[in-house]
């Protein structure tokens, strides 16, 4: 019987844009000092933990956040185009208020999550789904009864919650994606089951401290 991965899923620390509110899709944007803080004590959280391999998405944000991580499990980081964000095309930059004022139409479709929609000259859902998931299995794939980080993107997380629990692709989303959050699955030859979710206990302030969360 094959062993399956054990996979946990993470999201970048918090960037300026993410305060923000921006869109990033796949505009370079690096951590913010909040997101540094995030990903060290991620880092801490995972010590002791047999990770055998990082992939990170290439973009820095993940890449920052995967650091301190692989540092602690003394492995490199991976780079991995296949889990970057999705691609927003002309929305990148621009607040969901923005969005909604200059794009109104296009708005309707981002929030309706039709599958077909691409952003100007950004992905359609359906194929970053497509892109998502499968970079996904494919390195589950690869570490068969192995624990593998892979460090991603919001809607690289939204996708593999939905490939995980059945949840069509244009239901509204009911989960969190936290940055910096613990997500756990297992990843066998025929799917991935969702073990646990959105596991931010290591960001919270312990008593007497004066650090922001």
């Amino acid at each position: 019987m094959i062993e399956p991965t054990r996979l946990v899923v993470i999201r970048h620390g918090e960037t300026a844009w993410n305060a923000e509110q921006r869109i990033q899709g796949h505009t370079d944007i690096p951590l913010n000092e909040r997101g540094r803080w995030q990903a060290a004590r991620l880092a801490e959280a995972m010590q002791g933990e047999d990770i055998a391999a990082v992939y990170s998405s290439d973009l820095q944000r993940a890449a920052e956040t995967a650091a301190p991580l692989a540092r602690a499990a003394g492995v490199a980081v991976i780079p991995q185009t296949g889990l970057r964000e999705r691609s927003f095309g002309s929305f990148e930059g621009a607040t969901f208020r923005e969005i909604e004022h200059r794009w109104p139409d296009d708005a309707m479709r981002w929030r309706r999550r039709e599958a077909g929609f691409a952003p100007g000259g950004g992905e359609a859902l359906a194929f970053f789904y497509e892109r998502s998931v499968g970079t996904a299995r494919r390195l589950a794939a690869a570490h068969r009864g192995q624990l593998v980080a892979l460090v991603a993107h919001g809607g690289v997380l939204d996708c593999l919650y939905r490939a995980a629990t059945g949840i069509a692709l244009d239901a509204p989303r009911t989960w969190q994606l936290g940055n910096a959050s613990i997500n756990r699955l297992l990843a066998s030859e025929e799917a991935f089951v969702l073990v646990g979710w959105n596991d931010s206990g290591h960001l919270e302030v312990a008593a007497g401290s004066t650090r922001e969360a």
